[in-house]
């Protein structure tokens, strides 16, 4: 099969010198993927880092970068859906951050607009990169994504299975929070009860990504995991909080759990 050529060009971003060069610590290439039954494109995007470097997930921590996907320039799609393996959980310096080191497939699964017609992904990825400091870097893509394509792509088939569990997945029961007014923000408490996994992390998002949610701090009791955080606007305004849009990750070690929503 005729090889599917795909450009990358990973790039500085202006906050750091254009003098400097990363080459030697992370590598970047777009895995061209399959269509799918139902018309879909799932390709991916792999990263490879030096020892000791890391990049983020979809919610990095205080200590870390978030990602940002820009897909304006692409023809023939509708939508680009990033599927999150399991990530890992980092500390340093008495801060949190989550992601991934060593190696990252991330899966895209592409909308396509028509059926049987090849796409153009086209876009602008920005990322951060750590080790001992935080760097943003960004990755540029540009790619034809054929319809012909039919043979599934092992390394990502595998990052898609190496997603969290789903809450039924997991054996979760119940999941309750509470929403008091505070005067910066809200506070949120969060009630999953679920088997026990000790020393299990928790991360909350909100469906608006102008909400700033703060690390939380979680303890077991009675067969649940229970969670305490903070959550701001970002301007500094009030705002509403809908509890269904709300999104529980819970992490521990290779095993993830990703829960959506909760009742009051």
């Amino acid at each position: 099969m005729k090889r599917i050529l795909a450009l990358l060009v990973l790039l500085v971003l202006p906050a750091v010198s254009a003098a400097q060069s990363f080459d030697d610590v992370i590598e970047a290439e777009l895995r061209p993927g399959w269509r799918l039954a139902n018309g879909d494109h799932m390709a991916a995007l792999h990263l490879k880092l030096a020892p000791g470097w890391k990049t983020y997930w979809r919610a990095p921590g205080d200590a870390g970068i978030p990602p940002h996907f820009d897909w304006r320039g692409s023809r023939g799609m509708r939508t680009v859906a990033v599927h999150w393996p399991t990530p890992h959980v980092f500390w340093q310096s008495g801060m949190r951050s989550i992601g991934y080191d060593t190696e990252i497939v991330l899966p895209l699964q592409i909308a396509a607009k028509g059926a049987g017609q090849d796409i153009k992904l086209k876009g602008v990825i920005d990322i951060g990169i750590c080790k001992d400091v935080c760097l943003p870097h960004r990755v540029r893509v540009d790619a034809i994504l054929p319809a012909s394509a039919k043979k599934p792509d092992g390394k990502i088939a595998a990052a898609l299975a190496d997603a969290p569990l789903s809450a039924a997945e997991a054996g979760v029961r119940a999941v309750h929070c509470r929403i008091e007014p505070n005067s910066k923000g809200v506070t949120l408490r969060t009630e999953v009860t679920m088997p026990r996994a000790n020393k299990a992390e928790t991360v909350i998002e909100a469906a608006d990504p102008k909400v700033w949610v703060a690390e939380p701090k979680s303890h077991w009791k009675q067969g649940r995991l229970i969670s305490e955080t903070q959550l701001r606007h970002v301007d500094g305004g009030s705002f509403a909080l809908n509890r269904s849009g709300l999104r529980i990750t819970i992490l521990k070690g290779r095993w993830a759990v990703d829960i959506q929503g909760c009742t009051g």
